[in-house]
């Protein structure tokens, strides 16, 4: 393994549709919403100050939608990675957490342990989520050592990459927020990893910036 830094940045697409605000979409192509699409701008205008050498993004819509500005002012094609896709929320698929709650008698919160468990009916299990991933990291580390690459998809892919990388069991990923329309940068060199930046939001605070 190359004792190069690479620097991963971790995209989470904007704010989607008003109709599946707190629901659980997961397989679901929803699209972005007004202020989603406000939020890539905002992406691509602070993330176009950084040198990209690859920009990997999940087939769905609202991580289409989210990249397609940051590769238009970066200049760089993107490249679509099915294994980048939301996990599958099986039968929670469409429900709100509300409804979470009333049909399965289970906290929305819990859904990390619950994927892990295997409780979710129908689910897409975690260990297949983590091997896609996992997939995704060996791409980058293998082809782009000493480069900065970014993945634009959902946050489950992120919480499972966060896991993978920093050998945490996934539900301990509850305890990050990653808001839509976030950026979180690791470093990776060799077998080590650093956590540089966690769920940071341009769209929120402009003046803040990162180190090209």
């Amino acid at each position: 393994m190359s004792d190069l830094t690479t620097r991963l940045i971790l995209v989470r697409h904007g704010e989607v549709e008003t109709p599946y605000l707190r629901v659980f979409g997961g397989r679901i192509d929803m699209g972005l919403s007004t202020r989603g699409l406000e939020q890539a701008q905002r992406l691509a205008d602070f993330l176009g100050r950084a040198r990209l050498d690859a920009l990997y993004v999940s087939p769905m819509q609202r991580a289409q939608q989210t990249a397609r500005p940051l590769a238009q002012r970066n200049g760089h094609p993107t490249v679509t990675l099915s294994e980048l896709r939301e996990v599958d929320f099986g039968a929670w698929t469409g429900l709100t957490w509300d409804q979470v709650r009333e049909q399965f008698g289970i906290s929305a919160f819990d859904w990390l342990l619950e994927l892990e468990r295997r409780g979710i009916p129908d689910a897409e299990p975690a260990e297949a989520l983590g091997g896609r991933v996992e997939a995704v990291l060996q791409r980058v580390r293998r082809e782009h050592a000493g480069k900065t690459v970014a993945l634009v998809c959902h946050g489950g892919v992120i919480r499972m990459a966060l896991a993978r990388l920093l050998a945490l069991p996934l539900p301990a990923t509850a305890a990050f927020e990653i808001d839509y329309a976030s950026l979180t940068l690791l470093t990776l060199q060799g077998r080590k990893v650093e956590l540089q930046l966690l769920n940071f939001t341009p769209w929120r605070d402009p003046l803040c910036t990162l180190a090209a």
